[in-house]
Formats: structure tokens, sequence, C-alpha cells
């Protein structure tokens, strides 16, 4: 996000109850801030506190007038040793959920994908401190302008037997939801038979603000597809995404960003038949066992 205000970090970084300012680190040229980086740890498995066990370094930033290799050395070291000092046996670079504590809305889109492609005085860092790539991120947009809902009998069918139930502002299931997604506007989509409550597919989507607004696009971040299990391969995950989509697009949204794992095939199958296209990718690295 650029520019990146005071008010921005304040909110989106500082405000965090977990924020340690032990963990941000500038880099200093006198009196002239030149660099920093911010290092963090992200939940427990039950997401109601911290874990020190594993952290990341969530942001290595330099100046323009300051790109020195060796400073970003640096700084990454001094990150490393501060997960260290608190307990960290595993340390990755880039944020990434569920090590996703900050800078959502002002890195990436509709989550935090690693390291980007374009990042590359972090990434080059990473490599010369012994940091391994465990796994990419595709960054996958779809124009809703352009938009056509693809046309089969399933789909019909499933028109005729599903309720498809939208739920704006939807309750926070967890402390960690709370502070990570919790002050944005967001909206669930789920698919019920008229028979039952019990939902056979779901999908959550947030407004990617203010990335949005950067953008100057009106945009909707998408996450937590899920179809029940003996529910999968019958079509509901693309009759639930084509009625979000219809939905979100009747009320001015014209742009839908989702994220997946490279190797996860039937996402990327299901987002291209959609007609996402991938327009950037993130990096995960990690360092130690």
């Amino acid at each position: 996000m650029q520019p990146a205000t005071a008010g921005l970090f304040e909110q989106l970084v500082f405000a965090k109850p977990y924020f340690d300012p032990a963990g941000l680190i500038v880099a200093l040229d006198d009196s002239k801030p030149v660099g920093f980086v911010h290092a963090g740890f992200g939940p427990k498995d039950d997401l109601g506190s911290l874990d020190h066990y594993s952290g990341t370094t969530y942001q290595l930033v330099l100046r323009a007038d300051y790109q020195d290799e060796g400073l970003a050395d640096e700084l990454l070291a001094r990150s490393e040793d501060y997960l260290c000092e608190r307990g960290a046996k595993l340390i990755y670079a880039g944020g990434i959920r569920p090590l996703n504590a900050f800078y959502l809305g002002l890195y990436g889109g509709s989550e935090l994908p690693g390291i980007l492609a374009a990042d590359g005085i972090l990434q080059r860092a990473c490599v010369r401190r012994g940091y391994k790539e465990v796994d990419r991120v595709l960054v996958l947009r779809l124009d809703l302008a352009c938009f056509r809902p693809p046309i089969s009998r399933t789909l019909r069918q499933l028109r005729r037997e599903m309720a498809c139930q939208e739920i704006p502002s939807p309750p926070i299931r967890s402390w960690w939801e709370a502070c990570t997604t919790g002050a944005f506007e967001r909206v669930r989509f789920l698919l019920t038979r008229p028979s039952s409550c019990n939902p056979l597919a779901d999908v959550w989507f947030w407004d990617i603000e203010p990335l949005s607004t950067a953008w100057g696009t009106p945009a909707a971040g998408m996450f937590d597809l899920d179809v029940a299990g003996n529910e999968r391969r019958k079509g509901l995950a693309t009759f639930l995404l084509v009625e979000a989509f219809e939905r979100l697009r009747s009320r001015g949204v014209l742009l839908v960003e989702a994220q997946t794992m490279q190797h996860n095939d039937a996402a990327i199958a299901l987002y291209t038949k959609l007609g996402f296209k991938k327009v950037d990718e993130g990096i995960v690295y990690r360092k130690g066992e």
C-alpha cells in the first residue's frame, strides 16, 4: 500500500493487542530512519493466544535511496535474533496464515501471500542467510465486469435444489480472527437445502481496504472456501461462487481476488474455470527444521 500513512500503521499494525515494540527494529543513519524490519508470531491451535514456537519476518523495508543489501542482511539477522530470544524454533520469512498477525490490507491482497515476487530485497536477503523456499502462493484475480457464469445442467439443477444465504458482518469465530480481520467489512455466503439449516458449502469475503482504494477499483478478497466432505465433486463450490459473484457485482464490486497454494490443483482448476487470472505470486521461506 502506497502511501502507507501513520494512521494506517496505527490501525493495522501498532494497535494489535500482541504488538511488541521490540519486534519492530528501525535502522538509522544518524537520526534519520532509513529502513525497518518487523518480526512477530502467530496463534496457538485454539486461536486463543499467541504461540512463540513459529515466528516470521513480516516486513523488511528500505528507503529508495538506501537499497543496501548489507543493511538488509543486518536487519534480517536482528529479526531472527528477536524471534529466537522469545522461543522460536521455526523461523519463516513473509506473512501467511496462520502467521498473519500484521499488514493485512497493506501488503498482498485477499490474504498475506508470503513474500511477493517483486519484493526482491527481502527475498535475496533470505537466500543469503540460508532460508529455503518451502512453497509458493498464486495470487489470482477475476474481473467481475466481464464475468460470465458457466452454464451447465448441474448448475441449473442446483439452482432449483439449493438456497444461497448471505450473512453480512458474520460473527467473529475466534480471538485471532477478531485481531486480524474483525475490523474489516466481511460477508459470508453459504449453501443449504431448503429443508435443512446445515451448511453444505460456504465462502467468506472482505473489502480489501485500504488496498482497494489504492487500486481505484471496488474489490473483495475471497477466503475460507469450504465444501462439506461428503458433498464434494457435485458442483457446489462453482454454484456458490457464481451466486456470490453476481450478488457482489450487483452492489458495485468490480474485482475479486483469491489465493491458493501452487500445488492445490483442485482449487486452481475451479478458479480457472470461473475466469480467474494469475497476477502475482508469493514465496514462503523457512529457516530451521
